[in-house]
């Protein structure tokens, strides 16, 4: 009996462990329509209604990745297409969106986290990205002070210690 408590305990509390080193995205769709936002390369995708927020939990693990806002979609099923940051038709992205999309980048890992926004291939819907514990960035159309306009900008702000942050679509 103590060897499948100790079993028990243990299992707890590597899942534990590994929970506390997962990110989380609160992304929010403050838009008057539908945002169908996408996540690469953890494959999130789905249908986000106006005024509703999709909590995504990022993998341990994943040092960088990018989220965006698709618009003018049409899903049936997992396949379909959208007017903006279309992926290939698929509803769970495991590509690049097409341009224009606005993205939302991040990197993960150490001391401190790195994100940022990029228009650099295209605008197609306006945001928010903070983290907990750093600067909000706010970009709501194509000419964004806040958003890499270009590769040689230098838009990326840092946070410490954060594994929470928030999107916000048409802040």
């Amino acid at each position: 009996m103590a060897t499948s408590t100790s079993a028990l305990i243990l299992l707890l509390a590597v899942s534990f462990a590994a929970g506390a080193n997962a990110t989380s995205f609160s992304i929010t769709n403050q838009c008057p329509f539908t945002v169908w936002p996408a996540a690469r390369p953890v494959g999130g995708g789905r249908q986000l209604n106006s005024g509703e927020t999709w909590n995504l939990d990022i993998p341990a693990g994943t040092s960088t990745a990018t989220i965006w806002g698709r618009t003018g979609c049409n899903f049936n099923g997992n396949s379909g297409r959208c007017a903006t940051g279309d992926c290939n038709g698929a509803l769970a992205c495991a590509l690049s969106g097409q341009p224009p999309l606005t993205l939302a980048e991040f990197t993960l890992g150490g001391e401190f986290d790195s994100y940022d926004i990029s228009v650099i291939d295209g605008f197609n819907i306006g945001m928010g990205f903070s983290c907990s514990t750093g600067v909000a960035l706010q970009c709501r159309d194509s000419r964004c002070p806040d958003a890499y306009q270009q590769p040689n900008d230098v838009k990326t702000k840092t946070c410490r210690g954060n594994r929470s942050f928030r999107i916000v679509f048409c802040p």
